[in-house]
């Protein structure tokens, strides 16, 4: 079945583009926008070649847009589709018990380190949650969850005694 290529062919009226600038002037969607704008254009009497460089797309997707709004004459059809997304990265690792495990030290655990790394933390919690965590989700989670840490630096508590001796005469005051 060919497709008519003018407005009047396919019927688009008053309505229609009353529809299309409404939703250009309501819309915060910058798809939405520019798929109501080449719907637009078409509606106009303008082509499906002008619609695709002013929307930055191909004369094929402006046709299925304009398809598209034509099998129910609602601009909200559109829109994108709502999508699941890319999974969440180690689910099984909550903001709380990356804390808790967080605040726990490494040497009570049976590791032979004082403080926590990036990759022992790591390890640790894949071992825990079982689900792999990698260093990069790690930081990302620790800094979702405000968690933060630094090397541990050595901080001698007392001047030497014997510090004057070292420098020369010239520190002794």
């Amino acid at each position: 079945m060919r497709r008519a290529r003018s407005p009047a062919g396919w019927g688009s009226d008053g309505h229609d583009r009353r529809r299309l600038r409404r939703v250009l002037a309501e819309t915060s969607d910058l798809r939405l926008f520019r798929r109501a704008q080449a719907v637009l254009l078409v509606a106009r009497g303008g082509s499906c070649r002008a619609a695709a460089e002013l929307a930055g797309a191909t004369e094929r997707a402006v046709g299925l847009w304009v398809g598209r709004y034509l099998r129910r004459r609602r601009a909200e059809d559109l829109a994108d589709a709502p999508r699941s997304g890319r999974p969440p990265a180690a689910a099984g690792l909550t903001d709380e018990l990356l804390a808790r495990e967080f605040e726990k030290d490494p040497q009570s655990l049976g590791y032979r380190a004082t403080a926590w790394t990036v990759p022992l933390l790591a390890g640790h919690l894949g071992r825990r949650c079982g689900c792999p965590v990698t260093r990069r989700t790690l930081r990302r989670r620790m800094r979702a969850a405000g968690l933060a840490w630094k090397r541990p630096r050595h901080v001698f508590g007392d001047k030497a005694r014997h510090l004057p001796q070292k420098k020369g005469r010239l520190s002794a005051a």
